[in-house]
């Protein structure tokens, strides 16, 4: 089982998402939890990929068209750090 950890601003940015898109992201933790990254790789609808630039080292994985949590693993610790679910800018914060 892998632990979930979010950064303090997700909890804002989850506020200002639509229903839809918060039940998503609920079943991507549920999925990650379980899981771990081979589980979200193996779930198409995700789009699961590496990222690079400023964000090397992290990933992302689509909620919608539009959305995506971009998070990174500790795989020694199996823990995952959700750092952002942003709509569609990698822009680092």
């Amino acid at each position: 089982m892998w632990r979930i950890e979010e950064h303090r601003r997700v909890k804002k940015q989850l506020s200002a998402v639509p229903k839809d898109i918060l039940k998503r992201y609920e079943k991507w933790l549920d999925i990650a939890a379980i899981s771990g990254p081979p589980g979200l790789r193996a779930i198409r609808g995700f789009r699961d990929e590496a990222l690079s630039g400023e964000w090397k080292g992290h990933r992302s994985s689509q909620l919608s068209i539009q959305y995506r949590v971009i998070y990174r693993t500790v795989a020694s610790g199996q823990l995952f750090q959700v750092v952002s679910v942003t709509a569609h800018d990698y822009r680092r914060p």
